[in-house]
């Protein structure tokens, strides 16, 4: 039975009908279609893909070809859930027409319906621009990955002035949701309660409207550090170790393939 699409205006609802949204990372058409009949709110194809995907150590390395190529895949496969991609660094820099162009490309080829994009008071004018050109436009303030060299490293942000002016200058500026990253939870509440839009948090406490978590680190899947806001809800790279040992034992013992495994002549 087909489920009707989440739109824009139905998550910005969320907040004001008390409904906390759920919202995880995809990269690829079968984590979205398995994370979409879960029923999760919405699907963020982020930028963190440099990270947990291709390997590298900040989600500086991806492009803007990339993540349309992966975001195709996702939006492909996704039939509930609102379709949200990071604009990859340096695409929202660039001025409010090229980050137009840039953003127009991931609508019009990724059957995704939103974009993300990093930053608060300093981003005003592009999140203003491309919500006049019809661009669905979520904010991120706290900590943003795409700034780690500025902000010298993945650090917790307390600036609590700084982040009220963000957050508001996101709102005020288009933003249908925002981000909070990294951030103290009493400063998130404070944030949440001050905003007309929903606040969707990862390391920024229980007081947001919704949250988000990498999938990877969700289903234990992520290799070396795990940082301390995340919860771990399935261990899968033990179980794939497991499936992955006991595949190469029956390839070598001859176990595999069986006589139910082959064609007969």
């Amino acid at each position: 039975m087909h489920r009707p699409r989440i739109t824009v205006p139905e998550f910005g609802a969320f907040k004001a009908a008390g409904k906390k949204i759920s919202v995880l990372t995809a990269y690829d058409h079968t984590m979205a279609k398995i994370l979409d009949s879960a029923e999760i709110e919405a699907i963020l194809v982020g930028d963190s893909m440099s990270m947990v995907v291709q390997g590298h150590d900040t989600t500086l390395p991806v492009t803007l070809d990339e993540i349309i190529y992966h975001a195709e895949m996702v939006g492909r496969a996704v039939e509930r859930a609102l379709v949200i991609v990071d604009m990859p660094f340096p695409t929202n820099h660039l001025g409010v027409h090229k980050a137009i162009e840039n953003a127009g490309r991931i609508l019009k080829e990724t059957h995704c319906q939103a974009v993300k994009l990093e930053g608060g008071a300093e981003q005003s004018q592009v999140i203003s621009g491309l919500v006049a050109a019809g661009i669905p436009v979520m904010a991120h303030v706290g900590l943003r990955p795409q700034s780690v060299h500025t902000m010298g490293g993945y650090k917790v942000q307390r600036d609590r002035e700084q982040l009220l002016i963000d957050a508001r200058a996101a709102q005020d500026a288009g933003a249908f949701g925002i981000v909070l990253e990294c951030i103290p939870g009493t400063i998130a509440q404070e944030i949440t309660a001050m905003l007309r839009i929903p606040t969707i948090g990862i390391g920024a406490g229980n007081g947001c409207d919704g949250q988000v978590l990498v999938i990877n680190d969700l289903l234990g899947l992520t290799s070396g550090y795990v940082p301390r806001f995340v919860k771990q809800y399935a261990d899968l790279k033990s179980v794939i170790v497991d499936a992955a040992c006991r595949f190469r034992d029956d390839v070598r013992s001859g176990d595999f393939p069986a006589p139910e495994h082959a064609f007969r002549g």
